[in-house]
């Protein structure tokens, strides 16, 4: 089996993301949890709280031999898989959700099927250069950037103004 370490797609136990992040970490492998920071309201306060941006999922850069290694932390439940094959997760893509997640921009994720929409350029902000999909939710252009090995899309409100049409 080859020694090469790639980014998996671990699945874990609910609300126990950052838990086995650490252990993980602790036993010396690899891991992503991307967090973004959100303001909840309650009744008698507002406070800022830290959340993964995608629940119940963690990258783990380890090598394949030792997928199985990785599931025996406490909370890990399974790497995702499609037809029998362990989901890996391109190098460009972890680099494109931390940059999103370190810029601080607003965003939302969605797990529902999204049409195909324009092919699109943010040729401004903190995004430029980056290239996806265009859709519009309600009166606000979003830019898209597909987790296709979790069924995950990341939507970023971009200002249309930011946004060139490329074919």
């Amino acid at each position: 089996m080859n020694s090469e370490r790639n980014w998996f797609v671990m699945y874990t136990a609910p609300r126990a993301e950052k838990k086995v992040a650490k252990r993980l970490e602790e036993n010396n492998i690899e891991v992503y949890l991307p967090i973004i920071e959100e303001i909840r309201q309650w009744s008698d306060r507002k406070k800022k709280v830290q959340r993964p941006l995608f629940n119940g999922y963690i990258f783990v850069r380890i090598e394949h031999n030792r997928l199985w290694e990785a599931l025996q932390v406490q909370g890990a439940v399974k790497f995702v898989n499609f037809s029998g094959t362990h989901a890996r997760v391109r190098e460009e893509e972890i680099e494109a959700i931390k940059r999103i997640v370190n810029t601080g921009v607003a965003v939302e994720v969605d797990s529902s099927e999204i049409q195909e929409g324009e092919k699109v350029k943010i040729l401004g902000g903190p995004l430029q250069g980056f290239e996806g999909e265009c859709i519009q939710k309600g009166n606000q252009d979003y830019f898209i950037i597909r987790v296709p090995s979790i069924h995950q899309t990341v939507m970023v409100n971009v200002p249309r103004k930011f946004l060139e049409v490329i074919s």
